[in-house]
């Protein structure tokens, strides 16, 4: 009977179904580095072994002074990725959705899914008043001033010119809806350009006013700079490149479609005609301004999610990307909805849990009297 009972809890712990989707347990996210414009790549946060780099910040005074924003909190390296140090784990509790530095190198700004927290010197967080519709953040870019620094929100635009003291909105003039991607190229004055609804908007005044830029019919999804030229931009909308040279005041279609028809763009570095992009299937690389798509998986993890794609303002040749085993729109909807760890656990998990412990506990049951009835059988010496 034991046997039997035994039998079911191990057939249920070891067949139930559960809707979570497996992944390779094998292949982590994480922030991986680029020397060559994104040629090839290595693992930049050995040891840390985060399953989302959410967002990356460089330090414009020390390319080695790196913070990245990760699914499990914030991190920080002295050493360009070499060795990462856990930033304030009691304070910021949680996920990280982004970061950047002031142009001093020392104060910073990050998001979590509840606070914009500041800070003026390494492992010193402290949270600072966040303006309406602020949490979790999507971007957060300085400006050229002096405490200038420009955040797009989940549901609103705001800048700060006082490192977070004190923020300003910065949406009047732009679409009702939330701001889903965001380039700010530093003045004087700041030029700002913006993603809403799909369509692309640009302020030359510091995000105070706005004109409407025409992409394409369908619009665009990502904005990127060049480093070659302040007035080249790149936007893309699903697996097609688009190219302006005067500043977004128009646009032209650049090379071929990505060789991944459903292709969702999440970043774009470009120095000349070498474009790297991150997208949802990966990274993909050209060096002929898209006449040539190559994806990259040597050394990448391939089959996840690529994320943030961050270049090195004082070494163009410098990129970083990260990867996230959990999607990242699931990631921002994780923190708008307030999920906690319990609720994103299905009943079939619970349940199948719940047999397996039965299953331990009644083999430990089993192990136990079979011990006691031997020792108490073993004749005395």
């Amino acid at each position: 009977m034991k046997s039997g009972v035994i039998a079911v809890l191990a057939a249920v712990a070891l067949l139930w179904s559960s809707a979570v989707a497996a992944h390779d347990a094998s292949a982590w996210g994480g922030l991986f580095r680029s020397r060559d414009h994104g040629a090839t790549w290595f693992l930049a946060s050995p040891g840390t072994y985060p399953t989302a780099a959410i967002a990356l910040a460089v330090s414009p005074t020390d390319h080695n002074h790196l913070l990245l924003a990760t699914d499990t909190g914030l991190l920080r390296s002295r050493n360009g990725g070499r060795d990462w140090s856990r930033e304030a784990p009691n304070v910021m509790v949680g996920a990280v959705f982004a970061a950047a530095f002031a142009g001093d190198g020392r104060q910073a700004l990050v998001s979590t899914a509840s606070e914009i927290f500041r800070s003026d010197a390494d492992n010193d967080w402290r949270p600072t008043r966040a303006p309406r519709g602020a949490m979790p953040a999507r971007a957060i870019a300085r400006g050229a001033a002096p405490g200038r620094a420009y955040l797009a929100g989940w549901t609103g635009l705001a800048r700060t010119d006082d490192w977070g003291a004190s923020w300003s909105d910065a949406a009047a003039g732009l679409p009702g809806a939330p701001v889903t991607s965001m380039l700010v190229i530093p003045g004087p004055p700041d030029v700002v350009h913006v993603v809403v609804e799909d369509h692309i908007w640009s302020s030359q005044d510091g995000a105070q006013t706005w004109v409407k830029r025409e992409a394409t019919a369908d619009g665009v999804e990502a904005l990127g700079d060049d480093a070659g030229g302040a007035t080249r931009l790149w936007a893309a909308r699903g697996n097609r490149l688009l190219r302006s040279d005067d500043g977004a005041a128009s646009w032209r279609p650049a090379g071929r479609p990505l060789p991944e028809a459903n292709a969702s763009v999440r970043g774009i570095s470009a120095t000349g005609d070498v474009v790297v992009l991150t997208t949802d299937r990966g990274i993909f690389r050209t060096s002929d301004g898209g006449e040539r798509w190559v994806p990259l998986v040597d050394n990448l993890p391939a089959h996840l999610e690529a994320g943030p794609l961050v270049r090195d303002p004082s070494e163009p040749a410098r990129l970083y990307a990260g990867f996230g085993v959990t999607p990242y729109p699931e990631l921002w909807r994780r923190a708008v909805e307030g999920a906690a760890v319990w609720q994103r656990i299905d009943a079939s998990s619970l349940l199948g849990a719940a047999a397996l412990l039965m299953l331990l506990g009644a083999v430990g049951v089993a192990a136990v009297r079979r011990l006691r009835r031997h020792y108490r059988a073993e004749p005395l010496r």
